[in-house]
């Protein structure tokens, strides 16, 4: 496929500098691009490179009017890059069918045009709708849903009574709805509570390799539209996380967490049991959140400090040695101080 500068500028809601009748045939990194090709520069840092790359156009900011080759100015190049690049790489869905060995109950509904491989497993009264595709070792147990256009990869397990919503997409290992690890002491034994509530995965949604989100113990454990969460990230029984949050990998949610919408939890990060993190927090790699967030800030640190606060203590907490020296040098002079005033009043 090729495309004129000028049809991506369209694409994107660019602008064009220089030739916009040059012909691009795919995307490349800037020091890989070759003739014909298309890269992006997102940081002005990097604007260098733009004298050095062979790409035959540059996506750039606007803030970047000259160069010696043509340019496709945008407000978000890094978004431009993005949609330019599903457009030169994302295949029109060609329904493939239904493969025979593939188990499917007599009491599943099943939708148009499906792309379901070998050793799929779709149990009773579930519903599967229009253009899905199911890879390989997919199992969907009885009563779930998975919703139009939705896309599971290979070993992928939806636990009964889960509903998948449209255009989700789940990455090979996941698994929705396994039990919530919920159990009570008896005496020094382990009682297991029974885990009888359900999981909500709403439309947009993507979840990477290896991720597991646990049914509610009553109730729903709920993900919400457009959320993005990477691999090897857990999320517990009836923890609601809001639309269009990030979970980065190695997450950890304990159990009944509400999380807001657009919320970024980056690598590592750990959320103890029923707290609230608001709207558009962002929270730092391998922070512990163990106390409501409010929204609107970004937090570090373990326990998780608003940024400014946790610097100014990150600031103090090498020194802490030579202040406790100081402290002690202190006590001992006015303990000296003490005595010596004490030993004047007996005179008297």
């Amino acid at each position: 496929m090729k495309k004129r500068l000028k049809e991506l500028a369209q694409w994107v809601d660019g602008t064009v500098v220089g030739n916009g009748e040059t012909e691009i045939s795919g995307v490349a990194a800037v020091e890989e691009a070759q003739a014909g090709e298309i890269a992006f520069i997102a940081d002005l840092k990097y604007l260098p490179k733009l004298s050095e790359t062979k790409a035959s156009a540059v996506i750039v900011s606007r803030e970047v009017s000259r160069a010696d080759k043509p340019l496709l100015c945008v407000t978000h190049p890094h978004l431009a890059f993005a949609k330019i690049l599903t457009l030169f790489f994302q295949k029109p869905y060609q329904p493939k069918g239904i493969d025979s060995n593939t188990w499917i109950s007599p009491s599943a509904k099943l939708g148009k045009d499906l792309t379901l491989y070998p050793f799929v497993y779709i149990g009773e009264r579930c519903s599967i709708g229009d253009r899905v595709t199911l890879y390989p070792g997919v199992y969907v147990g009885e009563d779930a849903a998975v919703g139009e256009d939705s896309i599971l990869y290979a070993n992928v397990a939806v636990y009964s009574g889960t509903l998948v919503g449209k255009r989700v997409i789940l990455h090979s290992g996941v698994v929705i709805g396994g039990d919530g690890f919920g159990y009570v002491k008896e005496g020094k034994k382990n009682v297991k509570i029974p885990q009888v509530g359900s999981v909500e995965i709403e439309d947009d949604v993507e979840l990477g390799a290896n991720t597991t989100v646990d049914r509610a113990t009553l109730g729903k454990t709920i993900i919400r539209r457009g959320t993005k969460i990477d691999n090897l990230v857990q999320v517990a029984h009836n923890v609601v996380i809001g639309e269009d949050s990030i979970l980065c990998a190695q997450a950890g949610i304990s159990g009944s967490t509400k999380i807001g919408s657009n919320v970024t939890l980056a690598g590592q990060v750990g959320v103890v049991d029923h707290v609230e993190i608001g709207d558009n927090v962002i929270v730092g790699a391998q922070a512990g959140v163990t106390h409501n967030l409010p929204g609107n800030q970004g937090y570090v640190g373990s326990p998780a400090l608003p940024h400014r606060e946790f610097l100014r203590s990150n600031a103090v907490f090498p020194k802490l040695p030579e202040m406790r020296k100081t402290l002690a040098d202190m006590a001992r002079r006015l303990k000296k101080i003490e005595e010596a005033l004490s030993s004047r009043g007996k005179e008297k």
